[in-house]
């Protein structure tokens, strides 16, 4: 099972409107209508051989500068990379909604962690959990974001990851997880082509029997009711400790069902941030 959660339409709408919000070639803060500012940066990755990664930090209306804001890690779907935060779900607009509505503010952090690599280590060598942890963070350390503990939210391969690296890092690292239409799947052979290397990939990287490790992290997931991903979604959040909510609405795999959620999944985990 193939999929994109964005197709070349999408991309032609996302590069008409990074035109109006700051190049993706270039460092300078751009400021999208929403009075968010959005910085895009870059830097050369060893843990992702031979890439050069860029990434987007969203700061909410009010906050020109990053100093002393907590970070929450955005994890784009397959298919995807940093810009689909903005020109797919507009998570800008869900960020100055939140915290204008009085959420703590925080900052937004989308990063790419490559098209198709469902956000674990992949024998090729490139390993995204790495670079988040030992490249990005640090660096978003040194521009004066608060990253001793951070949240995660992700979508479809991005949810499956956020939900990889909350049970890999614990509750001393991770203060919250919020996760749309995880891409999840109860045997190596249901798996999406390429998802991961071979069935002993998937046992080593497989979320379900590590739930245990999410706890003391609050865990908040939803999942469309005619999504391909509902039926491994309801079985996973019965296991987890420490669930705030499991919503399954109306809605399928879909960049709508997402955006018309983004609040309800950002504005608890802001508060944990807070």
């Amino acid at each position: 099972m193939l999929f994109r959660t964005a197709g070349a339409g999408a991309w032609a709408l996302a590069a008409s409107a990074c035109s109006a919000s700051g190049s993706l070639a270039g460092g300078a803060p751009a400021k999208p209508a929403t009075g968010v500012t959005r910085l895009i940066r870059h830097f050369a990755s060893v843990a992702r051989p031979g890439v050069t990664v860029t990434y987007d930090v969203l700061l909410p209306p009010g906050h020109a500068a990053p100093s002393g804001l907590p970070v929450c890690l955005v994890l784009h779907g397959r298919g995807d990379d940093h810009r689909a935060a903005v020109e797919l779900l507009h998570l800008d607009r869900t960020l100055a909604e939140v915290v204008r509505a009085g959420a703590p503010p925080f900052a937004l952090v989308a990063v790419d962690g490559g098209t198709d690599n469902y956000w674990h280590r992949r024998a090729s060598g490139d390993d995204a959990p790495a670079m988040l942890v030992n490249e990005l963070l640090p660096r978003l350390s040194a521009q004066g974001l608060r990253t001793t503990r951070f949240a995660a939210f992700g979508w479809s391969m991005g949810g499956y990851g956020a939900l990889l690296l909350a049970e890999r890092l614990g509750r001393a690292r991770v203060a919250f997880v919020a996760v749309d239409s995880p891409a999840l799947w109860l045997r190596p052979g249901d798996s999406a082509p390429g998802a991961f290397d071979n069935a002993e990939d998937f046992e080593r990287n497989d979320v379900f029997p590590r739930r245990q490790q999410l706890a003391g992290i609050p865990v908040r997931v939803m999942c469309g009711q005619s999504d391909f991903f509902v039926a491994a979604t309801r079985v996973f959040v019965k296991g987890i400790p420490d669930l705030v909510a499991a919503d399954f609405p109306v809605g399928g795999h879909t960049p709508e069902l997402w955006r018309a959620t983004a609040a309800a999944q950002l504005s608890p985990l802001a508060h944990a941030l807070g």
